[in-house]
């Protein structure tokens, strides 16, 4: 069912595809990029209904959060640090969010948590990540 999205849970980064290509192409600086390369990222994410805190976890102690509400806009941070106002929808149970220069969705596939960055035309990064929960 649409109303089943349930996103709560630590997920701990497993894995990733086209990661240089895409970071490349948004303009990540490369001391950024080599930041998140392979980086054990935690994602933790609350959710209590339509309200999301999404928190990622950096070695190191450095954290970023964003915390939205399905449906209404909300200042969100990149991972370049850049803030911008987005409104996250909700499409076919993934959390969908246009960022400045790329799309990015978040879905529950097999309990892992899968985020995909889609910069037009074509170029994909994704991400999976684990529950630890």
């Amino acid at each position: 069912s649409k109303g089943n999205m349930a996103f709560a849970g630590k997920y701990e980064f497993e894995g990733d595809e086209n990661y240089d290509a895409f970071v490349q192409k948004i303009g990540l600086s490369s001391d950024k990029v080599e930041m998140g390369r392979n980086c054990k990222i935690v994602t933790e994410v609350v959710q209590n209904g339509n309200d999301f805190t999404w928190t990622q976890h950096f070695p190191g102690g450095r954290t970023t959060t964003n915390t939205f509400t399905v449906g209404k806009e909300a200042e969100m941070e990149t991972m370049g640090g850049k803030k911008f106002k987005a409104t996250v929808k909700l499409e076919d149970g993934k959390l969908v969010a246009d960022f400045p220069n790329y799309r990015h969705t978040a879905e529950i596939c097999g309990g892992k948590l899968v985020e995909v960055s889609a910069q037009k035309p074509g170029l994909v990064h994704k991400k999976t990540k684990t529950s630890r929960a």
